[in-house]
Protein backbone atom coordinates (compact mmCIF):
# COMPACT_ATOMS: atom_id res chain seq x y z
CA UNK A 1 0.00 0.00 0.00
CA UNK A 2 1.46 3.37 -0.96
CA UNK A 3 0.97 5.75 2.16
CA UNK A 4 2.40 8.85 0.67
CA UNK A 5 0.18 11.21 -1.36
CA UNK A 6 3.32 11.85 -3.68
CA UNK A 7 4.09 7.74 -3.89
CA UNK A 8 0.79 7.54 -4.76
CA UNK A 9 0.15 10.20 -7.74
CA UNK A 10 3.50 9.18 -8.99
CA UNK A 11 2.29 5.85 -9.46
CA UNK A 12 -1.18 7.28 -10.97
CA UNK A 13 0.34 9.57 -13.63
CA UNK A 14 1.36 6.94 -15.61
CA UNK A 15 -1.61 5.67 -16.64
CA UNK A 16 -2.93 6.72 -19.78
CA UNK A 17 -6.65 8.18 -19.34
CA UNK A 18 -7.09 11.34 -21.47
CA UNK A 19 -10.64 10.76 -22.68
CA UNK A 20 -12.02 11.46 -26.05
CA UNK A 21 -14.68 14.02 -27.27
CA UNK A 22 -17.58 12.07 -29.83
CA UNK A 23 -16.53 8.68 -28.89
CA UNK A 24 -19.88 7.91 -28.78
CA UNK A 25 -19.40 5.15 -25.59
CA UNK A 26 -19.08 5.53 -21.91
CA UNK A 27 -15.99 6.05 -20.81
CA UNK A 28 -15.18 7.99 -24.08
CA UNK A 29 -11.67 5.61 -23.87
CA UNK A 30 -10.97 2.23 -22.80
CA UNK A 31 -8.22 2.92 -20.87
CA UNK A 32 -10.38 4.74 -18.11
CA UNK A 33 -12.00 1.22 -17.32
CA UNK A 34 -8.91 -0.21 -16.84
CA UNK A 35 -7.34 3.08 -14.56
CA UNK A 36 -10.85 1.99 -12.87
CA UNK A 37 -9.84 -1.35 -11.83
CA UNK A 38 -6.88 0.48 -10.67
CA UNK A 39 -8.16 2.34 -8.27
CA UNK A 40 -10.58 -0.38 -7.03
CA UNK A 41 -7.49 -2.67 -5.77
CA UNK A 42 -6.27 1.08 -3.83
CA UNK A 43 -9.73 1.56 -2.07
CA UNK A 44 -9.49 -1.91 -1.12
CA UNK A 45 -6.07 -1.90 0.07
CA UNK A 46 -6.88 1.56 1.84
CA UNK A 47 -9.25 -0.49 4.00
CA UNK A 48 -12.57 0.95 2.49
CA UNK A 49 -15.88 -0.46 2.00
CA UNK A 50 -18.34 -1.15 -0.18
CA UNK A 51 -16.14 -0.32 -3.23
CA UNK A 52 -17.61 -1.05 -6.54
CA UNK A 53 -17.41 0.42 -10.66
CA UNK A 54 -20.21 1.35 -11.88
CA UNK A 55 -22.05 2.91 -15.03
CA UNK A 56 -19.76 4.41 -17.03
CA UNK A 57 -16.68 3.26 -14.97
CA UNK A 58 -17.45 5.37 -11.62
CA UNK A 59 -15.79 4.03 -8.78
CA UNK A 60 -17.45 4.55 -5.34
CA UNK A 61 -16.16 3.46 -2.21
CA UNK A 62 -17.31 4.22 1.95
CA UNK A 63 -15.55 5.00 4.88
CA UNK A 64 -17.97 3.95 7.55
CA UNK A 65 -18.82 6.29 9.88
CA UNK A 66 -16.78 6.03 14.21
CA UNK A 67 -19.41 8.13 15.43
CA UNK A 68 -23.33 8.69 15.55
CA UNK A 69 -24.20 11.03 13.38
CA UNK A 70 -26.67 11.14 10.04
CA UNK A 71 -24.60 13.64 7.93
CA UNK A 72 -22.70 12.27 4.89
CA UNK A 73 -19.93 14.22 3.55
CA UNK A 74 -18.65 13.22 -0.49
CA UNK A 75 -15.14 13.68 -1.92
CA UNK A 76 -14.67 13.66 -6.03
CA UNK A 77 -12.65 13.90 -8.44
CA UNK A 78 -11.59 12.61 -12.20
CA UNK A 79 -9.69 9.84 -13.68
CA UNK A 80 -9.41 11.27 -17.22
CA UNK A 81 -7.31 13.80 -18.57
CA UNK A 82 -7.72 16.54 -20.93
CA UNK A 83 -7.65 15.29 -25.03
CA UNK A 84 -5.83 18.94 -25.08
CA UNK A 85 -2.68 17.15 -25.17
CA UNK A 86 -0.92 13.83 -24.48
CA UNK A 87 -1.02 11.93 -21.33
CA UNK A 88 0.56 8.75 -22.86
CA UNK A 89 3.80 7.73 -21.13
CA UNK A 90 4.10 9.93 -18.59
CA UNK A 91 7.80 10.92 -17.26
CA UNK A 92 7.66 12.71 -14.62
CA UNK A 93 10.65 14.61 -13.12
CA UNK A 94 10.98 15.40 -9.41
CA UNK A 95 12.90 18.75 -8.25
CA UNK A 96 13.93 18.38 -4.52
CA UNK A 97 14.84 21.88 -2.93
CA UNK A 98 13.68 23.94 -5.95
CA UNK A 99 16.37 26.81 -6.47
CA UNK A 100 13.52 29.61 -7.98
CA UNK A 101 14.79 29.60 -11.36
CA UNK A 102 14.61 27.88 -14.91
CA UNK A 103 13.45 23.96 -15.25
CA UNK A 104 14.33 21.85 -18.10
CA UNK A 105 11.43 19.92 -19.40
CA UNK A 106 13.31 18.46 -22.19
CA UNK A 107 12.02 19.02 -25.93
CA UNK A 108 13.43 22.17 -25.97
CA UNK A 109 10.78 22.98 -23.50
CA UNK A 110 11.64 25.28 -19.97
CA UNK A 111 9.38 26.27 -17.69
CA UNK A 112 10.41 29.62 -16.16
CA UNK A 113 9.32 31.87 -13.16
CA UNK A 114 9.55 34.52 -16.02
CA UNK A 115 7.09 33.23 -17.73
CA UNK A 116 5.34 31.51 -14.89
CA UNK A 117 5.78 33.62 -12.17
CA UNK A 118 3.84 31.98 -9.50
CA UNK A 119 6.99 28.71 -9.60
CA UNK A 120 8.73 31.58 -7.17
CA UNK A 121 6.23 30.93 -4.55
CA UNK A 122 7.94 27.97 -4.45
CA UNK A 123 11.47 27.54 -3.84
CA UNK A 124 12.75 25.33 -1.14
CA UNK A 125 9.93 22.94 -1.94
CA UNK A 126 9.63 19.74 -4.13
CA UNK A 127 8.49 20.27 -7.47
CA UNK A 128 6.91 17.42 -9.84
CA UNK A 129 6.82 17.95 -13.61
CA UNK A 130 6.60 16.06 -16.45
CA UNK A 131 8.96 15.79 -19.63
CA UNK A 132 8.02 18.26 -21.90
CA UNK A 133 6.18 15.81 -24.23
CA UNK A 134 3.07 15.09 -22.47
CA UNK A 135 0.74 16.65 -19.71
CA UNK A 136 1.47 15.66 -16.30
CA UNK A 137 -1.81 14.50 -14.55
CA UNK A 138 -2.24 16.51 -11.81
CA UNK A 139 -5.78 17.01 -13.60
CA UNK A 140 -6.92 15.20 -11.69
CA UNK A 141 -4.43 12.50 -10.45
CA UNK A 142 -3.71 14.69 -7.66
CA UNK A 143 -7.28 14.76 -6.50
CA UNK A 144 -7.53 11.02 -6.43
CA UNK A 145 -4.30 10.51 -4.56
CA UNK A 146 -5.05 13.02 -2.21
CA UNK A 147 -8.50 11.89 -1.03
CA UNK A 148 -7.37 8.40 -1.18
CA UNK A 149 -4.20 9.54 1.05
CA UNK A 150 -6.92 11.42 3.25
CA UNK A 151 -8.86 8.54 3.59
CA UNK A 152 -5.94 6.05 4.95
CA UNK A 153 -5.10 8.99 7.67
CA UNK A 154 -8.43 8.39 8.49
CA UNK A 155 -8.21 5.11 9.22
CA UNK A 156 -4.91 4.70 10.59
CA UNK A 157 -5.72 7.39 13.33
CA UNK A 158 -9.44 6.20 14.81
CA UNK A 159 -9.19 8.90 17.38
CA UNK A 160 -10.43 11.72 14.83
CA UNK A 161 -14.09 12.10 14.92
CA UNK A 162 -15.81 11.79 11.60
CA UNK A 163 -19.39 10.64 10.31
CA UNK A 164 -19.79 8.28 6.87
CA UNK A 165 -17.76 9.46 4.02
CA UNK A 166 -17.98 8.93 0.84
CA UNK A 167 -15.99 8.87 -2.43
CA UNK A 168 -16.64 8.58 -6.51
CA UNK A 169 -13.61 9.10 -8.92
CA UNK A 170 -15.68 9.51 -12.20
CA UNK A 171 -14.79 9.86 -16.13
CA UNK A 172 -15.05 12.04 -18.81
CA UNK A 173 -14.94 15.31 -16.75
CA UNK A 174 -12.84 16.66 -19.11
CA UNK A 175 -15.47 16.16 -21.95
CA UNK A 176 -17.93 17.16 -20.32
CA UNK A 177 -19.58 13.89 -19.18
CA UNK A 178 -18.46 12.62 -15.81
CA UNK A 179 -21.58 13.69 -14.28
CA UNK A 180 -23.91 12.04 -16.95
CA UNK A 181 -23.60 8.24 -15.59
CA UNK A 182 -23.33 9.32 -12.00
CA UNK A 183 -25.96 8.41 -9.64
CA UNK A 184 -26.22 10.80 -7.21
CA UNK A 185 -29.58 8.85 -5.25
CA UNK A 186 -26.94 5.77 -4.83
CA UNK A 187 -23.64 7.89 -3.79
CA UNK A 188 -26.06 8.99 -0.71
CA UNK A 189 -24.08 11.82 0.69
CA UNK A 190 -25.26 15.17 1.85
CA UNK A 191 -23.08 17.24 0.23
CA UNK A 192 -19.32 16.78 -1.75
CA UNK A 193 -16.70 18.54 -2.15
CA UNK A 194 -14.48 18.08 -5.74
CA UNK A 195 -10.57 18.06 -4.88
CA UNK A 196 -10.18 19.32 -8.42
CA UNK A 197 -8.95 23.05 -8.12
CA UNK A 198 -5.54 24.65 -8.93
CA UNK A 199 -2.36 26.03 -6.97
CA UNK A 200 -3.02 25.98 -3.14
CA UNK A 201 -5.62 27.86 -1.21
CA UNK A 202 -7.88 28.10 -3.87
CA UNK A 203 -11.98 27.33 -2.79
CA UNK A 204 -14.45 27.86 -6.09
CA UNK A 205 -17.70 27.97 -5.75
CA UNK A 206 -18.77 29.62 -9.02
CA UNK A 207 -17.78 28.30 -12.58
CA UNK A 208 -18.47 29.74 -16.20
CA UNK A 209 -21.72 28.55 -17.87
CA UNK A 210 -20.28 26.33 -20.83
CA UNK A 211 -21.75 25.39 -24.43
CA UNK A 212 -20.17 24.15 -26.94
CA UNK A 213 -20.84 25.18 -30.98
CA UNK A 214 -19.96 22.96 -33.76
CA UNK A 215 -20.21 24.20 -37.86
CA UNK A 216 -20.76 22.31 -40.00
CA UNK A 217 -20.15 23.98 -43.83
CA UNK A 218 -20.49 22.01 -46.88
CA UNK A 219 -18.75 23.20 -50.23
CA UNK A 220 -19.12 22.21 -53.55
CA UNK A 221 -15.49 20.81 -55.29
CA UNK A 222 -14.56 21.28 -58.69
CA UNK A 223 -11.25 21.43 -60.77
CA UNK A 224 -9.36 25.23 -59.90
CA UNK A 225 -9.06 25.29 -63.72
CA UNK A 226 -13.05 25.76 -64.31
CA UNK A 227 -14.06 26.85 -61.28
CA UNK A 228 -15.32 30.57 -61.49
CA UNK A 229 -18.44 30.71 -60.62
CA UNK A 230 -18.92 27.17 -59.16
CA UNK A 231 -16.44 26.36 -56.59
CA UNK A 232 -18.09 26.27 -53.19
CA UNK A 233 -14.58 26.50 -50.49
CA UNK A 234 -16.07 25.22 -47.43
CA UNK A 235 -12.49 25.93 -45.91
CA UNK A 236 -12.63 29.67 -47.03
CA UNK A 237 -16.04 29.49 -45.45
CA UNK A 238 -14.68 28.49 -42.32
CA UNK A 239 -11.67 31.02 -42.23
CA UNK A 240 -14.72 33.92 -42.26
CA UNK A 241 -16.65 32.23 -39.75
CA UNK A 242 -13.51 32.09 -37.40
CA UNK A 243 -13.32 35.97 -38.51
CA UNK A 244 -16.78 37.31 -37.63
CA UNK A 245 -15.85 35.96 -33.52
CA UNK A 246 -14.39 38.77 -31.61
CA UNK A 247 -11.12 38.67 -31.68
CA UNK A 248 -10.91 40.38 -28.21
CA UNK A 249 -12.95 37.63 -26.28
CA UNK A 250 -11.08 34.89 -26.46
CA UNK A 251 -9.15 32.54 -23.77
CA UNK A 252 -5.90 34.75 -24.49
CA UNK A 253 -7.29 38.05 -24.03
CA UNK A 254 -10.17 37.68 -21.09
CA UNK A 255 -9.68 36.93 -17.29
CA UNK A 256 -11.16 37.21 -14.18
CA UNK A 257 -15.00 36.67 -14.52
CA UNK A 258 -14.74 37.63 -18.38
CA UNK A 259 -16.16 35.59 -21.23
CA UNK A 260 -14.85 34.30 -24.45
CA UNK A 261 -15.26 32.13 -27.66
CA UNK A 262 -12.80 29.59 -27.97
CA UNK A 263 -11.78 27.91 -30.91
CA UNK A 264 -11.09 24.56 -29.92
CA UNK A 265 -10.39 22.60 -33.10
CA UNK A 266 -10.88 23.47 -37.33
CA UNK A 267 -11.05 20.61 -40.19
CA UNK A 268 -11.26 22.17 -43.84
CA UNK A 269 -10.76 21.41 -47.21
CA UNK A 270 -12.92 22.39 -50.37
CA UNK A 271 -15.68 20.12 -50.04
CA UNK A 272 -16.45 20.30 -46.28
CA UNK A 273 -15.08 22.04 -43.19
CA UNK A 274 -15.89 21.58 -39.33
CA UNK A 275 -15.06 24.21 -36.72
CA UNK A 276 -15.43 23.23 -33.02
CA UNK A 277 -15.86 26.54 -30.75
CA UNK A 278 -16.43 26.45 -26.73
CA UNK A 279 -18.28 29.16 -25.37
CA UNK A 280 -17.73 30.22 -21.65
CA UNK A 281 -19.36 33.18 -19.87
CA UNK A 282 -20.12 33.74 -15.86
CA UNK A 283 -22.91 35.78 -16.18
CA UNK A 284 -25.96 33.86 -17.27
CA UNK A 285 -27.52 36.88 -19.90
CA UNK A 286 -24.03 37.16 -21.69
CA UNK A 287 -24.07 33.37 -22.43
CA UNK A 288 -26.90 33.54 -23.20
CA UNK A 289 -26.10 36.65 -25.93
CA UNK A 290 -23.15 34.58 -27.07
CA UNK A 291 -25.10 31.62 -28.01
CA UNK A 292 -27.80 33.76 -29.75
CA UNK A 293 -24.99 35.07 -32.05
CA UNK A 294 -23.26 31.66 -32.59
CA UNK A 295 -27.19 30.57 -33.85
CA UNK A 296 -27.63 33.07 -36.12
CA UNK A 297 -24.13 33.66 -37.66
CA UNK A 298 -25.27 30.94 -40.60
CA UNK A 299 -27.44 32.61 -41.92
CA UNK A 300 -25.34 35.48 -43.51
CA UNK A 301 -23.10 32.60 -44.81
CA UNK A 302 -26.43 30.54 -46.03
CA UNK A 303 -27.70 33.85 -47.83
CA UNK A 304 -24.54 34.07 -49.78
CA UNK A 305 -23.16 30.66 -50.58
CA UNK A 306 -26.83 28.72 -50.81
CA UNK A 307 -29.40 27.28 -48.00
CA UNK A 308 -27.56 24.73 -45.92
CA UNK A 309 -24.18 25.50 -46.55
CA UNK A 310 -23.45 26.15 -43.36
CA UNK A 311 -25.20 24.08 -40.05
CA UNK A 312 -24.68 24.76 -36.13
CA UNK A 313 -25.73 22.74 -33.43
CA UNK A 314 -24.97 24.41 -30.15
CA UNK A 315 -25.55 21.71 -26.60
CA UNK A 316 -24.48 23.34 -23.02
CA UNK A 317 -22.18 21.67 -20.83
CA UNK A 318 -22.64 22.61 -17.89
CA UNK A 319 -23.71 25.87 -16.07
CA UNK A 320 -22.77 27.93 -13.17
CA UNK A 321 -22.96 26.14 -9.61
CA UNK A 322 -23.21 29.52 -7.68
CA UNK A 323 -26.63 30.10 -7.74
CA UNK A 324 -27.09 26.06 -6.37
CA UNK A 325 -24.55 26.70 -3.56
CA UNK A 326 -25.51 29.72 -2.34
CA UNK A 327 -28.64 27.83 -0.86
CA UNK A 328 -26.04 25.75 1.24
CA UNK A 329 -23.84 28.55 2.59
CA UNK A 330 -22.24 25.93 5.90
CA UNK A 331 -20.61 23.87 3.11
CA UNK A 332 -18.67 26.83 2.02
CA UNK A 333 -18.21 28.19 5.68
CA UNK A 334 -16.74 24.25 6.36
CA UNK A 335 -14.08 24.30 3.89
CA UNK A 336 -13.00 28.19 5.23
CA UNK A 337 -12.55 26.29 8.86
CA UNK A 338 -10.99 23.40 7.11
CA UNK A 339 -8.36 25.40 5.66
CA UNK A 340 -7.66 28.10 8.26
CA UNK A 341 -7.21 24.78 10.51
CA UNK A 342 -4.38 24.02 7.93
CA UNK A 343 -2.77 27.20 7.59
CA UNK A 344 -3.31 27.28 4.65
CA UNK A 345 -4.25 31.37 3.12
CA UNK A 346 -7.82 30.63 1.31
CA UNK A 347 -8.10 32.53 -2.23
CA UNK A 348 -12.04 32.21 -3.02
CA UNK A 349 -12.05 32.49 -6.66
CA UNK A 350 -14.29 31.78 -9.89
CA UNK A 351 -13.57 29.23 -11.91
CA UNK A 352 -12.61 29.65 -15.33
CA UNK A 353 -13.63 26.12 -16.29
CA UNK A 354 -16.05 23.60 -14.99
CA UNK A 355 -16.07 21.07 -12.31
CA UNK A 356 -18.39 17.71 -11.98
CA UNK A 357 -19.55 19.58 -9.44
CA UNK A 358 -21.01 22.07 -11.47
CA UNK A 359 -23.10 19.66 -13.29
CA UNK A 360 -23.65 17.51 -10.26
CA UNK A 361 -24.81 20.88 -7.75
CA UNK A 362 -27.75 20.92 -9.67
CA UNK A 363 -28.46 17.08 -10.39
CA UNK A 364 -29.17 17.43 -6.20
CA UNK A 365 -25.54 17.23 -4.90
CA UNK A 366 -24.11 20.90 -3.65
CA UNK A 367 -20.59 20.51 -4.66
CA UNK A 368 -17.87 23.12 -4.29
CA UNK A 369 -14.28 22.46 -5.55
CA UNK A 370 -10.98 22.50 -3.32
CA UNK A 371 -7.40 22.71 -4.17
CA UNK A 372 -5.34 20.40 -5.60
CA UNK A 373 -2.31 22.43 -5.75
CA UNK A 374 -1.26 22.26 -9.41
CA UNK A 375 -0.63 24.25 -12.19
CA UNK A 376 -0.61 24.96 -15.76
CA UNK A 377 -3.07 22.27 -16.74
CA UNK A 378 -3.54 20.74 -19.97
CA UNK A 379 -0.57 20.93 -21.11
CA UNK A 380 3.73 20.09 -20.91
CA UNK A 381 4.16 22.98 -18.02
CA UNK A 382 1.87 21.93 -15.82
CA UNK A 383 3.76 21.01 -12.58
CA UNK A 384 2.71 20.56 -9.19
CA UNK A 385 4.55 21.09 -5.70
CA UNK A 386 4.56 18.07 -3.36
CA UNK A 387 4.02 20.02 -0.51
CA UNK A 388 0.79 21.76 -1.67
CA UNK A 389 -0.51 17.82 -2.60
CA UNK A 390 -0.15 17.18 1.47
CA UNK A 391 -1.64 20.38 2.54
CA UNK A 392 -4.97 19.35 0.40
CA UNK A 393 -4.53 16.15 2.44
CA UNK A 394 -4.82 18.15 5.61
CA UNK A 395 -7.57 20.11 4.21
CA UNK A 396 -9.50 17.35 3.20
CA UNK A 397 -9.63 15.33 6.75
CA UNK A 398 -10.07 18.35 8.45
CA UNK A 399 -13.28 18.75 6.32
CA UNK A 400 -14.31 15.11 7.46
CA UNK A 401 -13.49 15.75 11.10
CA UNK A 402 -16.93 16.10 13.24
CA UNK A 403 -16.35 18.07 16.51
Amino acid sequence: MKTSVTEKFLSFIIHDTQSAYDAGVSPSTANQLEFAKVLVEECKSAGLSEVSVGEGGVVTATLHANIETDEIIGFLAHMDTSPDFSGNGVKPQIIYNYDGGDIALGGNLTLSPGEFPELRKYAGQTIITASGDTLLGADNKAGIAEILAAMEYLIRHPDIPHGKIRIAFTTDEEVGKGADLFDVAAFGADYAYTVDGGEIGELEYENFNAARVTFDITGKSVHPGHAKGIMINAGLIAAEIVSAFPADETPATTEGREGYYHLGSMTASVEKARIDYRIRDFDKKNFEYRMRFAEKLPDEFNLRYGKNTVRVEISEEYLNMKPKLDEFPHIIERARRAYAEAGVEINETPIRGGTDGSRLSYMGLPCPNIFTGGHNFHGPYEYIPAQSMEKAVEVIVNLCKKA
